[in-house]
């Protein structure tokens, strides 16, 4: 299928809710476009420290996470952010990978967003099924 990268916007939730309770302007709000690697062998969503820095992301915790390789590496976890594409968004914590490695989108915002791989177009798209709002499996 190939590489596919998605142009993906990157909230800081914490600034959005503050801006919904008046306590600063939407103009304050830290946000980023980025074009991030769709990698569905990735749960997580990883993001790097410089995205980290830019959007001012609280670090909640730390994690270990598996490497391709089989090692295992202890990451900040960073969040809340909003991530939106497109018609679709979630909220989700993220991987803090170390300086500027390339942006991951895991499986689980791609499952909380009801986004597909469109393999033929080598593209993310919102899922042909349900085009006009996400829709979950509940069981």
């Amino acid at each position: 299928m190939g590489i596919i990268y998605a142009d993906i916007e990157l909230i800081n939730a914490i600034d959005l809710g503050m801006a919904k309770r008046h306590q600063i302007g939407h103009d304050e709000v830290k946000r980023m476009n980025v074009n991030m690697l769709v990698d569905t062998g990735s749960v997580y969503m990883c993001i790097n420290e410089t995205i980290q820095e830019q959007l001012q992301l609280s670090i909640v915790e730390k994690r270990k996470g598996q490497l391709a390789d089989g090692s295992v590496v202890e990451y900040d976890i960073a969040g809340p952010i909003e991530v939106r594409f497109k018609n679709r968004r979630c909220v989700v914590d993220a991987m803090v990978l170390p300086g500027d490695n390339e942006l991951l989108l895991g499986a689980i915002p791609l499952e909380d967003m009801d986004v597909v791989i469109h393999p033929y177009r080598r593209e993310l798209v919102v899922n042909p099924e349900h085009p006009y709002f996400a829709q979950m499996k509940m069981k």
